[in-house]
């Protein structure tokens, strides 16, 4: 295996005829169903942006030069993919057709070493989406998910402007309380993002009562969804409204079911996973005050970088804990020495209020009121004090003036330049 490939999730438009839903029905395929397969967008590399250049799966994914295979994809019969695929311990259906046969072939071929890091990466996130699908009682194989919208990339931004695992849009996300600002977007966290997204899907469910509509529906959104419903005369089986879906909707749901299969019979596709050393050991803690992630990393003997990668949720190296109180994730020793840090860890209160002087010619006074060059003297004025308010001397004051003495007067007024 190529230590340095690229894990560039490279897909060519694959094209198909449609087939029917069922190994017996396959025969009956119409040339009506003939599409271009346009693959979903996370599994594609238009800008390279991939795991294997991540700075997450160069530090803590170790490729394992012990796995014993002979790195050959062997070839299965049809009855074979179909039989494991209605193994699999899932609630969600996975038929298997020629189109989800595409992309399983794609998986365990050409996207090998990307199935390799991305088995590797899944022992970091899959417990953080198991714990939020579980939460709204939902399939557990809808953890497969973000591997095809995002590649397990917590700060993946599509053309279209998603973000994070679960590819929010920004008005999505806001509605299912993920913050977006200039400093923070929750989009990337990937804790709060699993959780607004099993909160979406079981919204999702709610309208359309099929799992299969469901991941169609996050992909494109419900109202097209239920255009393809109306234009198929009304039926809601995903197979019977495909031809009326958006291109890149019409491979979403195979590619889950391929990524389903993949995640879970890779071994019988000879692919090794990666070792992972990512920080199984961590836990969050909340701050209230404003810390920069620099300072953390000097006194919690934690790179920088990897503190980073553990809150991708933060845009910039400041954690506002000033506006509000954060989350911040780290490996448990770190954590306690933030807290043994105390003070000293966060920024200076004065930095927080960030308070400038004013310089004094600038100000409006009591005294005095500043027209162009003239002012008028107001009662307590002293031709010292309006010298130093306007940069200027005393004996300037008098000279512009014609004074010969310091006496002024209230409502008196002077130039001053």
């Amino acid at each position: 295996m190529n230590h340095h490939y690229i894990l560039a999730i490279l897909l060519t438009l694959l094209v198909t005829c449609f087939p029917h839903t069922t190994l017996a029905q396959e025969e009956n395929t119409t040339d009506t169903l003939c599409n271009n397969l346009e693959l979903p967008e996370g599994m594609q590399a238009h800008e390279i942006d991939s795991l294997l250049s991540d700075w997450q799966t160069r530090n803590f994914l170790i490729f394992d030069e012990s796995c014993e295979t002979t790195g050959v994809n062997p070839e299965f019969d049809a009855q074979t993919y179909a039989h494991r695929l209605s193994r699999l311990p899932n609630v969600i259906e996975m038929p298997y057709n020629e189109i989800v046969q595409k992309y399983i072939n794609q998986y365990s071929g050409r996207l090998r070493n990307s199935v390799a890091v991305l088995l590797g990466a899944s022992n970091f996130y899959n417990p953080i989406f198991e714990e939020a699908l579980e939460s709204y009682q939902l399939p557990l194989e809808l953890k497969y998910l973000p591997i095809i919208e995002s590649a397990l990339n917590p700060t993946a931004t599509s053309r279209a402007g998603a973000v994070g695992l679960w590819q929010f849009m920004i008005g999505t996300g806001k509605q299912y309380g993920l913050e977006v600002t200039s400093l923070i977007d929750e989009r990337r966290d990937p804790i709060k993002a699993s959780y607004a997204a099993a909160h979406y899907l079981r919204d999702l469910y709610n309208i359309f009562g099929d799992w299969t509509l469901v991941i169609a529906s996050y992909n494109c959104g419900p109202n097209n969804v239920n255009k393809a419903i109306k234009r198929a005369g009304g039926t809601k089986d995903y197979w019977s409204i495909y031809p009326y879906l958006p291109n890149e909707t019409r491979g979403y749901v195979p590619a889950f079911i391929a990524a389903n299969y993949i995640m879970n019979y890779y071994c019988d596709h000879n692919i090794c996973p990666v070792n992972t050393t990512l920080p199984m050991g961590t836990d969050t803690i909340q701050v209230s005050r404003n810390v920069r992630m620099e300072r953390i990393s000097a006194l919690c003997n934690i790179e920088e970088e990897e503190l980073r990668r553990l809150n991708p949720q933060y845009r910039t190296n400041l954690i506002p804990g000033h506006i509000r109180p954060c989350t911040l994730r780290m490996p448990t020793a770190a954590i306690n020495a933030f807290i043994e840090a105390g003070d000293s860890i966060y920024v200076p209160q004065s930095e927080v209020l960030n308070i400038k002087e004013v310089p004094a010619a600038a100000k409006t006074g009591k005294s005095s009121k500043r027209s162009g060059s003239t002012i008028t003297v107001r009662r307590g004025d002293t031709l010292g004090a309006i010298a130093k308010r306007n940069r200027t001397t005393v004996s300037r004051l008098k000279k512009l003036n014609g004074l010969r003495s310091n006496n002024i007067r209230a409502g008196q007024r002077l130039k001053v330049n």
